[in-house]
């Protein structure tokens, strides 16, 4: 065994771009979509609300994503902002974290118009899908926000060069 001084995982030559954007960080939220037989999740950091007449989210989803499908075919889902304590859940649907049973198990959710709701989440959106796009790796979706419901924001999750961060 070899002890080196530098990080083991370290990029010999890193992209800016990259490193630029983990330095932006976010809030952390969840994307649900479908229904109890039928429904993905998948969490997402980039994205951005619109304000006007029809106010959108404009988010960047993994183009290869269940939750992305399931947006495609039901044309709708639900945005949900992640507490610190949904850390292990946000992980989970991040795909990074094992989920037994899957990520839906971890934690109870709620069937509401536009598709499950984390029932802990006391901030979330009713969305629409209204349009997409590819924009480098990902796909760039707008959802108009149909129904916005607005509680408590105690200990929200933020994520910044790659960890979980609490509001200090």
């Amino acid at each position: 065994m070899t002890i080196h001084s530098t990080h083991p995982f370290a990029d010999a030559d890193p992209d800016p771009a990259r490193r630029f954007r983990g330095r932006v960080g976010g809030a952390v939220t969840l994307w649900t979509a479908g229904d109890e037989h039928d429904r993905a999740g998948l969490t997402v950091t980039s994205l951005m609300v619109a304000l006007g007449p029809e106010p959108c989210v404009l988010a960047l989803l993994d183009p290869d994503s269940d939750l992305l499908d399931t947006l495609r075919s039901t044309g709708q889902g639900v945005i949900q902002l992640l507490t610190w304590a949904d850390r292990q859940l946000a992980e989970s649907f991040a795909g990074t974290a094992p989920a037994p049973g899957g990520p839906f198990r971890q934690a109870p959710f709620v069937a509401e118009s536009h598709g499950p709701r984390l029932a802990s989440a006391t901030t979330w959106a009713g969305v629409r899908l209204a349009g997409e796009r590819e924009v480098g790796w990902s796909v760039e979706v707008s959802a108009v926000l149909e129904q916005v419901v607005v509680g408590d924001e105690d200990d929200p999750l933020l994520h910044r060069r790659g960890r979980f961060l609490r509001v200090s």
